[in-house]
């Protein structure tokens, strides 16, 4: 079961460590604009807002997250294959909509059969997810030393083996029983929304990921301009993950030790540290290595939080639309909107300023968590 479930995790972050750190490289090869560049990589979010609610309604419904979970991933992999048609900056902005639409149903269906199937044993969760970050990293080396061979243009090819292994690891995961859940509530779904608590959890996270724009979009192209080669890129990138990872292992303790406010309040302060860091010292090797170790806090720390946060707040009945709507709300429109605003300050300033657009988004979540952050609920 361990494997099994853990399979998929690799395989699919794999995925991002292949696109993440290189897909506007790629971009700004073909000679995109920044605008577009942040355009295309907003498209990575922008689906996150609506695919998630639907496919996890889908699932909370018919209890076949197993077979939309195979869907997503056969069907994301077709479509990428537009790519390959070589189309124009429209074309290419409708086929990521298109595979981004049908990639970002997995996750968030894939958390829920996780979590179910590991039951009473929900501890063993982090080790399971962290099989994510070993993909990864092992992407993000391998594609960054391949792109040392090889031109940026043959990325598209280089990522063909990675989709093969989510679509083959998705028909190992384990069945479920394809029990449809009853009916929650009438109007049970919008009074968790609206509790002044899980209204303070969803702007946290919104703002963290509008700060997170700069990086996600512009991290590999500032790093570049400052002459770092794209195999010390990927190695910085993975030095993130490797960070996350560390964390993952002992967070149950921090956990033991520490209130969720305290966690998630010196999380957000590191956070908004990290982007200073990143555009005033890139070219200080040791302090952007710090700034890379600071993922665990602005990714890590904040993810575990939050997966207790969906898990207490929204229970049985709206398990996945929780999740679909932490995956929406906060990856997809603040992924969205701070690409959207990084391109702006990228193309009017520099990418520095992008980064220094995060620590102010930073600044902001600081005090809405400050106000109104409440632990979430132990037994639901």
């Amino acid at each position: 079961m361990y494997w099994r479930l853990s399979n998929l995790y690799f395989w699919f972050f794999a995925l991002l460590g292949g696109l993440l750190p290189y897909w506007s490289l790629y971009l700004e090869g073909q000679g995109y604009s920044y605008l577009q560049i942040a355009t295309l990589m907003a498209t990575i979010q922008l689906t996150k807002i609506v695919a998630p609610s639907v496919w996890g309604y889908l699932g909370d419904r018919t209890g076949q997250r197993v077979r939309l979970v195979r869907l997503g991933a056969v069907s994301g992999s077709v479509f990428f294959a537009g790519v390959f048609l070589d189309p124009e900056f429209l074309g290419l902005l409708l086929v990521m909509l298109v595979f981004t639409f049908f990639w970002n149903a997995i996750l968030p269906l894939y958390e829920v059969i996780t979590l179910r199937a590991l039951g009473e044993r929900r501890d063993k969760y982090g080790r399971i997810r962290l099989w994510g970050s070993v993909g990864f990293i092992g992407a993000v080396a391998l594609v960054g030393a391949l792109l040392e061979q090889v031109r940026i243009q043959y990325l598209p090819w280089l990522l063909l083996p990675v989709f093969a292994g989510i679509a083959v690891s998705s028909f190992l995961v384990p069945s479920e029983k394809g029990e449809r859940q009853a009916p929650a509530p009438r109007g049970s779904l919008k009074s968790v929304v609206l509790q002044p608590a899980v209204i303070t959890f969803f702007a946290m996270n919104f703002l963290l990921q509008v700060s997170h724009g700069a990086y996600y979009t512009f991290f590999s192209i500032h790093l570049e301009q400052h002459g770092y080669g794209k195999l010390a890129i990927g190695l910085l990138w993975s030095l993130g993950v490797i960070a996350e990872i560390g964390l993952f292992l002992v967070m149950h303790r921090f956990f033991r030790r520490f209130s969720v406010r305290a966690i998630v309040l010196c999380a957000l302060v590191l956070t908004m540290m990290r982007w200073v860091m990143i555009a005033e010292f890139t070219t200080v090797l040791s302090i952007l290595i710090v700034a890379q170790l600071l993922h665990a806090a602005s990714y890590g720390a904040l993810h575990a939080v939050s997966v207790q946060y969906i898990h207490g707040f929204f229970g049985r009945h709206h398990h996945g639309q929780g999740q679909a709507l932490y995956s929406g709300l906060t990856f997809g429109a603040g992924g969205a909107l701070g690409a959207w605003m990084s391109g702006f300050l990228v193309d009017g300033f520099s990418t520095s300023a992008a980064f220094w657009g995060g620590a102010v988004a930073m600044a902001i979540a600081i005090a809405v968590t400050w106000r109104g952050l409440q632990p979430p609920p132990v037994n639901r």
